[in-house]
């Protein structure tokens, strides 16, 4: 499954605000539209916003280039594309890693012609999504070797196909396991307030017919109690150099219930998630949405009129309740200040503290 895609001057993208009753497809002529979809959640998942970003910045110099401006023009045309885009999304850094990886590309480049610049653009973003799709497969690799044939697997959210280039962070080891025979059962839990486990997820096993059964988010402690639950996957925004995550809102709950259940905690997430400048998670800005997203479902307000709501789109879960964070380099385990820092320290590209 393609989630999102650059072709001339147009990025496509699944809508996965229509899914799982339509399958639409959206197209973005400017690096605008492309801002647009990333804040409106056209298109989510950490790694997925940050290909969609890389792809934005491709047509902002573009755009740039038929205007006739130079190379310092195209320059200052994508910086200004950049801010815009890092506007949308605050605690994902994939985004922020995109958009810096890009600019430092263009920079890099001026003593090129304005052609060879913008091709080179479009090269590293399409190199952005190649290395993505790749890595999920290595960490689906490395992953599926957790998982015991008939386990049963609780995820969250969604960190599948459409939350990156393809295939997917903790749904690719999901796949990984499935595509190996193993006999397993996947409990999603719906992610409320958007649904994005009821919607997205239990769609995409249903798509490649992985037996998966659809939970409420209160439901996951009972299901750990009457011993259904083997290992918790979970896909992740940012990772602190202290091992801490910031994940979908629900991530924490099911972390501490695994640990009072002795389930082991797992994040897969790939080197561009982890963010070395961030000390620990208090260092991360959690993204706080609109308040209908929680009175309301598809249009339908549940709520009544005038109440109070918080609707936090991210916790943060201590890396002391993480057992293990799967990565395209292997399976990292405590203590993670050394280790990830070992791992990604030097990563070209990387966030580094």
């Amino acid at each position: 499954m393609e989630t999102v895609s650059l072709s001339g001057d147009v990025v496509t993208m699944i809508d996965q605000r229509r899914l799982p009753l339509e399958r639409v497809y959206v197209e973005c002529c400017s690096y605008r539209e492309v801002a647009s979809a990333i804040r409106e959640m056209t298109i989510r998942g950490a790694p997925a916003i940050g290909v969609a970003a890389a792809f934005g910045l491709v047509l902002a110099a573009r755009e740039a280039h038929k205007e006739g401006r130079d190379a310092q023009g195209i320059i200052s045309a994508l910086e200004e594309a950049a801010g815009t885009l890092r506007g949308t999304r605050p605690t994902a850094v994939n985004l922020f890693w995109a958009i810096d990886r890009m600019l430092d590309k263009a920079r890099s480049g001026t003593g090129q012609g304005v052609d060879s610049l913008v091709a080179s653009l479009r090269e590293e973003a399409e190199l952005i999504a190649a290395e993505d799709l790749a890595a999920n497969r290595r960490m689906g690799a490395y992953g599926q070797a957790l998982i015991e044939d008939g386990a049963g697997i609780l995820t969250h959210c969604n960190a599948g196909a459409l939350a990156t280039a393809g295939y997917g962070t903790a749904l690719g080891v999901i796949r990984a396991a499935h595509e190996a025979g193993k006999k397993i059962r996947v409990f999603v839990d719906e992610t409320r307030p958007l649904l994005q486990g009821a919607r997205l997820t239990a769609w995409e096993l249903r798509e490649e017919n992985i037996p998966a059964t659809l939970i409420t988010d209160s439901m996951a402690g009972f299901f750990m109690q009457q011993g259904a639950i083997d290992i918790v996957l979970v896909g992740a925004d940012r990772i602190a150099a202290n091992g801490d995550v910031a994940n979908k809102i629900g991530t924490y709950g099911l972390a501490v219930l695994a640990a009072a259940h002795g389930i082991p905690f797992y994040v897969v997430a790939p080197g561009s998630t982890v963010d070395l400048a961030m000390s620990s998670g208090e260092d991360i800005t959690i993204e706080e949405r609109e308040a209908e997203e929680v009175t309301h479902i598809r249009g339908v307000q549940v709520a009544p009129e005038g109440i109070e709501v918080a609707n936090p789109a991210f916790d943060l879960t201590p890396h002391r309740y993480v057992t293990g964070i799967v990565t395209e380099r292997g399976i990292i385990y405590p203590p993670y200040r050394v280790n990830l820092r070992r791992t990604f320290g030097e990563r070209d590209g990387g966030r580094k503290g």
